[in-house]
Formats: structure tokens, sequence, C-alpha cells
């Protein structure tokens, strides 16, 4: 386990050998809840390899004293080897840092200490004061932002023994969300239905294009698009399927707002730069260049505010959400190159 490694690729990163947990503090840190399980479970999982009989336990960083620690890493009469798991380390008692820092200076050695820090800026003088020790490894987990979600993904694929292209990448990422674990769950799952086959964007449209968050969007960018007859049949499939009327004006106020910050945006930026400006992955910048020369500030006003009204409609000051949503897009399409 390299020291500090970044959740940027987290599926890339090599796992931990016993070598490298035991006898160390393995220091996990950052919001991201999924990556950070991942650690631990890969750090017990290299205890395990090394001694099947090996304890685990973990405690509350707030019930953590110099007596429960002794207790928790001190050899038992049926294993030397032990695992130790600290949560949330933030809510540590003041009176215990002080011994948590001995025992990390000089860990012993047939034991492995896993201290999971949530996120934050509480318990930060304790996280700069362990850095600074030799014995520990720090493993981190920051929030991954829109633009990265396609490279975790292809990442997430790699490591599952498949390959898939970057159009299908971001297919995923559009159909599932954000959400790291369910992202792992639907790479894993395409990579096993389809061994030995690169991963398309017709295999994910296949398995995830029925999503009702991405069938909401594709009715958005049609009517962005200017083009009609395609969001009015999205439209009617995203009915007919069950797609909560909330989610289809969701993501027409998630358009508006792709759209105008698009063209606020600074002119000259690199793509990568862009995206970050805009708040979007890169591939969308195709999507949003292509709608912005059909808008100017006037239109996009009037957009905003027929959104606003049949947000308010499907909410329960209109009578009929089929109609309001029909009228929607058919306003908004219209409204496009006026």
């Amino acid at each position: 386990m390299p020291p500090r490694s970044r959740a940027s690729a987290p599926a890339s990163t090599s796992a931990p050998s016993a070598a490298d947990v035991l006898g160390r503090i393995v220091l996990v840190t950052g919001k991201e809840e999924f990556l950070n399980e991942r650690t631990v479970v890969a750090v017990r999982a290299a205890v395990r390899g090394h001694d099947a009989e090996a304890e685990l336990s973990e405690c509350a960083a707030s019930e953590l004293t110099m007596g429960t620690l002794g207790e928790l890493a001190a050899p038992s009469l049926f294993s030397t080897t032990r695992c130790v798991v600290v949560r949330a380390l933030e809510n540590l008692p003041d009176e215990s840092v002080d011994g948590l820092l001995t025992y990390a200076a000089s860990p012993a050695d047939d034991v492995a200490i896993v201290l999971v820090h949530s996120g934050g800026p509480k318990g930060s003088g304790t996280l700069t004061k362990l850095r600074k020790l030799a014995t520990v490894t720090e493993v981190k987990s920051a929030e991954l932002r829109a633009h990265e979600l396609p490279r975790y993904v292809a990442g997430e694929v790699r490591a599952a023994g498949g390959s898939i292209d970057e159009p299908a990448a971001e297919a995923l990422v559009q159909a599932v969300g954000n959400d790291l674990r369910a992202l792992s769950a639907a790479a894993s799952q395409l990579v096993s239905d389809f061994a030995g086959q690169r991963i398309d964007a017709e295999k994910v449209g296949r398995y995830f294009g029925g999503r009702a968050e991405a069938t909401s969007f594709a009715v958005a960018d049609h009517a962005y698009g200017g083009r009609r007859a395609k969001a009015l049949e999205e439209l009617r499939w995203a009915m007919d399927t069950g797609t909560a009327p909330v989610l289809v004006t969701s993501a027409f106020a998630a358009g508006a707002r792709g759209l105008a910050r698009f063209r606020s945006a600074p002119r000259g930026l690199r793509e990568a730069d862009l995206a970050r400006e805009v708040g979007v992955p890169p591939w969308k910048l195709r999507t949003l260049r292509d709608q912005a020369r059909g808008w100017d500030d006037d239109a996009l006003r009037a957009a905003i505010r027929a959104v606003a009204s049949a947000d308010a409609d499907v909410k329960g000051a209109g009578g009929d959400a089929a109609y309001t949503l029909e009228r929607l897009v058919l306003t908004v399409a219209d409204l496009r190159g006026r």
C-alpha cells in the first residue's frame, strides 16, 4: 500500500500485503465512505491472508482510552495477530490523543491498526501529528468531482478484469448517477455479463438506459437542443415507465443551469478547465456547446421561468402532470433559436 495514495483512481491502487499493515498504522482520511471502507476491508484481508486465525475488532474513537487500546491490541489465547479498526477518529477525546500518538510511534509487530477519519476540520491537529510518524501510512479518499467519475468507472472495470471505452464510461455515469458504490456494482455487473468483451455504450444502454434519471436528462437534452419530436418521444417513454414528473423538471432545471454557466464561462479555457468552471464532466461540454448555439439570455430566462412554473405544477399547483410536462417540452424546444 503506497503512502498517501489518491482516491481519484482507487481501483488501480494495489492491495496491501501483511508487511504493509502489520506493525504499522493505516490512517484512512476523507469523506468518501465507500472508498474508506474499501481500504478497511483490504487491510483486514491482508491480515487474514497472513494468519487465517487473526482476530478482527473495532471500536469508536469516542470510546478509546489507553486501556481499551491496550486490550484491543493485546494478543489473545487464540491468536497473536490482530487487526483493530478505530472509527470516527475526529471524535477521539483530548485526553486520549497523547496515548494514541505514543502507541502509534511504536506499534506492536503483530497488530494492524486502522484509524478512520471521516473528513472535515475536526481532529485535524491529531491528523497532523500522526502524519509526521514514520509508522503511519495515509490513504486519502478525496471526494471525486463530476468530471472524474468516468475515469473512476474505467478503473473499476479494469480492476474487475474488463475494458470499457470512454463514451461507455460516460454513459454509465449518466445512467447510474454519482454514487460510487452503485457505479462500482454496475461496472462489476457489466464485466461479469460481458466477459471477455469490451464494454461499449450500446451494452451500457442495454442494461441501464431505462433508468429514470437518465431518461429525464434525455428529455431535457433533446428539448434544449430544439428537437421537439424526439423530446416528446422520450417524455412519453419516461411517463409510461413510471418516471416521477419531478425528476423531469429537475433535469430541465439542471439543463438550464448548465447552459447558463457555459454561456458565462470565460473564453479560451482548456477543455478540462472549462468543465470544472461549468461543473460538468468533459463529455457534457459537447452537448452544452451544441445547445448553446441556439440560446440567448432572453430565451434562457424564459426557459427558466417555464421550468419553475412546471416544477410548481407537478408538485401540487397543477392538476395534470403529463400535460404540464408536454407543455414544458414544447415551450423550451420552441424557445431555442428565437
